[in-house]
């Protein structure tokens, strides 16, 4: 997609409030990437893309920035915690993995684009399979009498007029026999979840491509049917070469990693060089290569990480970027401070984004025929409650709203589809001091909030 900064950061905040900085850095990043699709070929192997270190607490919309600038972009993208590279049983070349989750979101996004080409012609095919298992065609014979030919004649009729039943959906529950596709050998890995030499090949897979297909009968409706063939059909038709060759291009030029808590990788300030230091550190010197850019073995094909686009994000209350080891320091060369959220980004929160959480409370209640209203001074409540609430016990951002919204309706969520005579709501300011005034009020808000 070919936006400008200035209309990324548009489509930014209908979905997250405040962080103006992090949009801009996020919308350059995007914005030069289509900027070097059109420079020289030669050119364009020398430009590395900024990699962007977003800081901030928990809840201010990091991640939230990074996942809606993937989907504006029509890129493949994948988020990753960087304490698993820390859990009991890491090994470095685990670090891969992240690769090759985001080469297998790009296949699957570029085989949906193939697979719509062709939905019309898969459907057409589809239906004259179905056809043809509703109304066998006769016994050829080896004769041209005149009983032949109203056979002909008579099979003609017969299919035109299941084609006209299955159009008008009058047989949809009638039972046929069809043939499935039985993956037998799927999931059969004989190196574990890794493999050798961090390949995640599964030994199912491998065989399905020596073995002949094996098919079994299955007794579904017409409906069921129809949706298995076409599947069928459409598959025949998208040549996967293709796919992957297009995958892997948008893997290696619009990919987005996302590496969350990075900063729990990092060395404490002031460490005493600790077991647990040099743990964090050797974590960060096998993320380096993949950073930096290498060439990542996946079972699609060899896959390049020079172009693509790394964000890394962290609270950093312990430790500080600079804590990182300088050479992954230098690949991340943009780093932006993220804001904690105030009251006022509170109430817009709740209003003002396309899903804003007011909205998607209204949403669930409707789903029960209730509808439900806030007033002003109620949403202004809500907002100087979950401000409240993050100053005296610990700041979850915005996720702070989610467990207060769910404390307040608690009741109304519960009785909804009970309430056949009353289908309006109305929340009020009072409501919410009475419903939330025992919590508030209490020192040990712990035990309330998460």
């Amino acid at each position: 997609m070919n936006l400008t900064p200035r209309q990324i950061v548009a489509e930014l905040d209908k979905y997250v409030i405040g962080q103006d900085a992090a949009k801009k850095a996020v919308a350059i990043a995007l914005r030069n990437r289509w900027r070097r699709q059109n420079v020289d070929a030669d050119m364009q192997r020398e430009i590395m893309p900024n990699n962007i270190i977003l800081i901030g607490p928990t809840g201010v919309g990091k991640t939230e920035i990074a996942r809606r600038l993937a989907r504006l972009a029509g890129a493949p993208f994948v988020k990753v915690e960087a304490t698993k590279f820390t859990e009991v049983g890491y090994v470095g070349r685990d670090v891969e993995m992240m690769v090759r989750d985001l080469i297998e979101t790009s296949v699957g996004i570029v085989r949906k684009e193939h697979l719509e080409t062709v939905n019309h012609t898969a459907a057409t095919i589809a239906e004259d399979r179905l056809v043809d298992i509703l109304c066998p065609p006769p016994e050829l014979r080896m004769s041209f009498d005149m009983a032949s030919m109203n056979d002909s004649d008579d099979y003609n009729a017969r299919r035109e007029l299941t084609r006209s039943q299955l159009l008008s959906g009058e047989i949809e529950d009638t039972m046929v026999d069809i043939d499935v596709r039985e993956d037998v050998m799927s999931g059969l890995n004989v190196f574990g979840p890794i493999g050798p030499d961090g390949m995640d090949m599964n030994f199912g897979e491998m065989l399905q491509n020596v073995l002949p297909k094996r098919t079994k009968r299955k007794s579904v409706t017409v409906s069921e049917a129809r949706k298995i063939l076409h599947q069928q059909e459409a598959d025949k038709l998208v040549d996967m070469d293709k796919v992957t060759q297009e995958a892997i291009f948008r893997a290696e030029n619009m990919g987005i990693i996302f590496i969350d808590e990075i900063d729990k990788v990092a060395s404490r300030a002031g460490g005493t060089g600790s077991s647990a230091d040099v743990s964090r550190e050797g974590v960060q010197r096998d993320l380096l290569p993949i950073v930096e850019g290498s060439i990542v073995n996946t079972k699609y094909g060899s896959v390049s990480t020079n172009h693509v686009l790394f964000i890394a994000s962290g609270a950093f209350h312990i430790s500080k970027p600079s804590d990182l080891i300088p050479e992954l320091q230098g690949r991340f060369p943009i780093r932006v401070e993220l804001n904690s959220l105030t009251q006022e980004d509170f109430v817009r929160i709740l209003t003002l984004p396309e899903h804003a959480l007011i909205k998607q409370v209204q949403a669930l209640l409707l789903a029960d025929g209730i509808a439900i209203e806030f007033d002003k001074e109620a949403i202004d409540e809500i907002a100087a409650i979950a401000f409240r609430v993050n100053e005296e016990v610990a700041n979850i951002g915005a996720r702070r709203l989610h467990t207060i919204l769910t404390t307040l309706l608690e009741d109304t969520l519960f009785d909804a589809p009970d309430h056949i005579k009353k289908r309006k709501v109305k929340l009020t300011r009072k409501n919410v001091i009475d419903k939330l005034k025992g919590i508030v009020e209490d020192k040990d808000l712990s035990k309330y909030m998460l």
